[in-house]
C-alpha cells in the first residue's frame, strides 16, 4: 500500500514494479490536486506489460477499427470500436461486460446529447490483450485518487482519426466538453504524416490548465473529467500529397 492505503497491484492482482510506483504517485497526486497529468511514454511502458514487440502488436488493432457513421455526418472520418469492463480495485478483478450502445450522460458533450450510438465491439484479440488490461490496471490506480469507488466502469474507445491528402481531421469535432465520467485518459499509440491534434484541457470557467501535443508514442495524457473539458486541435498532413492519422486509446473510469 501507499501512504494512501491503496493497494498497488495491478490488474492480475501481482504489485506494481518499484519502478513504475513512484510514477503512478505522482499521477495520482497531479490528478487530485491539479486535475490533470501527463506521463511520459517510457514511465507507461515501464508500467505495461512486455516490450516493443507486445506494444507493435497492440498497435496492430488499430488497423481492425470499424467506420465511426456518426462522425461522418458530420464531416469527420474516424475509425473506433467501443467496449466496457468492470475493474474491482481491491483484488484487481476485470472483466468485460456485455456490449451495449454509447450514451454518453446529460449536460456532457454537445454534439450527442441523447443520441445511442451503436459501434462495432472490441475485437476478442482487443479485449484479451495483456497490454489493455495493464493500462486499464494503471488508469484504476490513478482513480483511486479521485473516488474510493468499489467498482469502476471502464470504457474502452480505440479511435484512428484521419486526414485526407490537403485536408484535415478533427479528433474532437465537438470542441472543448466533458465525457461525463470522473477519469477521462487518452494513450497515444501512433502518428503517421500528422502534423496538429494539440490536446487542450482547462477549467470549467475556461482557464487553461495544460496544453501539449501527444507525439511519442505511449504518452498518457490524465484529467479529472469532473472539474475539466478537453479537447484536441486538428490534424493535417506533413505531407499534404499523403492521407495523414493519429491513433488514441481513450479510456474512461466512472464508479458503477
Amino acid at each position: 500500500m501507499d501512504e494512501t492505503g491503496e493497494n498497488f497491484s495491478d490488474a492480475t492482482g501481482s504489485a506494481l514494479s518499484q519502478e513504475s510506483r513512484p510514477a503512478v504517485v505522482e499521477a495520482r497526486e497531479h490528478v487530485s490536486l491539479n486535475g490533470v497529468h501527463v506521463m511520459a511514454a517510457a514511465t507507461v511502458r515501464a508500467h505495461l506489460a512486455g516490450g516493443e514487440e507486445e506494444w507493435s502488436r497492440f498497435a496492430m488493432h488499430w488497423e481492425d477499427l470499424s467506420q465511426d457513421r456518426y462522425a461522418s455526418e458530420r464531416g469527420t472520418c474516424r475509425l473506433r470500436r467501443y467496449g466496457r469492463f468492470s475493474l474491482t480495485p481491491a483484488t484487481g478483478d476485470l472483466s468485460q461486460l456485455p456490449h451495449c450502445p454509447f450514451v454518453q450522460p446529460d449536460r456532457s458533450n454537445p454534439l450527442y446529447v441523447d443520441v445511442v450510438r451503436h459501434f462495432d465491439p472490441l475485437t476478442n484479440a482487443f479485449a484479451a490483450d495483456p497490454l489493455l488490461r495493464s493500462v486499464v490496471s494503471l488508469l484504476g490506480h490513478v482513480a483511486g485518487a479521485l473516488d474510493s469507488a468499489p467498482d469502476w466502469i471502464v470504457k474502452v474507445h480505440p479511435f484512428r482519426v484521419v486526414a485526407a491528402a490537403d485536408g484535415e481531421g478533427q479528433p474532437t469535432p465537438e470542441g472543448r466538453h466533458r465525457d461525463g465520467v470522473t477519469l477521462v485518459s487518452s494513450l497515444l499509440v501512433g502518428r503517421s504524416n500528422a502534423i496538429g491534434g494539440r490536446s487542450t484541457v482547462v477549467t470549467a470557467d475556461g482557464a487553461e490548465l495544460l496544453s501539449t501535443t501527444l507525439e511519442e508514442p505511449a504518452t498518457l495524457l490524465l484529467s479529472d473529467d469532473r472539474s475539466t473539458l478537453h479537447g484536441v486541435s486538428p490534424i493535417r498532413p506533413l505531407d499534404p500529397a499523403r492521407p495523414a492519422h493519429r491513433d488514441v486509446l481513450v479510456t474512461t473510469l466512472t464508479p458503477a
